[in-house]
């Protein structure tokens, strides 16, 4: 919960200074079509009451943990990517994911545990735009640990190399792809089914009004040549 406060403050403290110069902030997952994307990336570690960390204890657990956050990861993505503007920065070599890949120190994968000291042993999961909301994205990320540790799920063998190029694309890679994906088996029992329906119900009425907008594009594409 600290953790998400933190981020809307500084969302809040960014936007306020940006305002004081007479400039605009923005969050958008990809505001700039010729430059990098703007991505929420969790760093997350699990400690048990002694404070010792888990994932550097036991192997095991961080693997679990990973499996689990696989396992979640697509029907979380209307989490990770509530907008129609947060897919633009979805793409291949585009450092975003594209697949619930997994690596050490592996920069092109959705789950990255980063190289460093055993006590700092941790994930980071890469998935969501800075578009997102951090309550949300955090509930789903901890639902996905708990959901990999209680069934011991196996993440399958690390991408040692260019992820983008060794394994296809599966994640939900469209807003309605992600609206679309209604038959979530695990996260409604952590977030509760009337919000998981109601939370869809909500982007695809969103899908909906973006879809009767025309757009500029459009008229300077086809207003003349059609």
């Amino acid at each position: 919960m600290r953790a998400a406060d933190h981020a809307f403050l500084l969302k809040r403290a960014v936007k306020a200074a940006a305002r004081a110069e007479g400039l605009q902030a923005t969050f958008m997952a990809k505001p700039l079509a010729d430059q990098a994307a703007n991505g929420l990336h969790v760093h997350v570690s699990l400690r048990d009451e002694r404070g010792n960390n888990r994932f550097a204890l036991d192997e095991s657990a961080l693997h679990h943990a990973i499996g689990g956050l696989q396992a979640t990861m697509a029907e979380a993505m209307l989490l990770f990517a509530p907008n129609a503007n947060s897919y633009r920065r979805l793409r291949p070599m585009s450092y975003a994911p594209t697949a619930p890949t997994w690596g050490h120190n592996n920069r092109t994968v959705a789950l990255r545990v980063p190289s460093g000291a055993p006590a700092a042993r941790r994930v980071e999961h890469r998935v969501a735009g800075a578009d997102a909301n951090p309550y949300l994205v955090l509930a789903a990320v901890l639902a996905g640990i708990h959901h990999g540790l209680e069934q011991r799920l196996d993440p399958g063998a690390p991408v040692t190399g260019n992820a983008y190029a060794e394994v296809p694309p599966s994640l939900p890679l469209s807003w309605e792809a992600a609206i679309a994906l209604a038959a979530a088996k695990v996260l409604p029992d952590y977030l509760g089914h009337p919000f998981c329906r109601l939370y869809r119900v909500c982007r695809a009425a969103e899908r909906d009004r973006f879809d009767d907008l025309i757009t500029p594009t459009e008229y300077a594409w086809y207003l003349g040549s059609v």
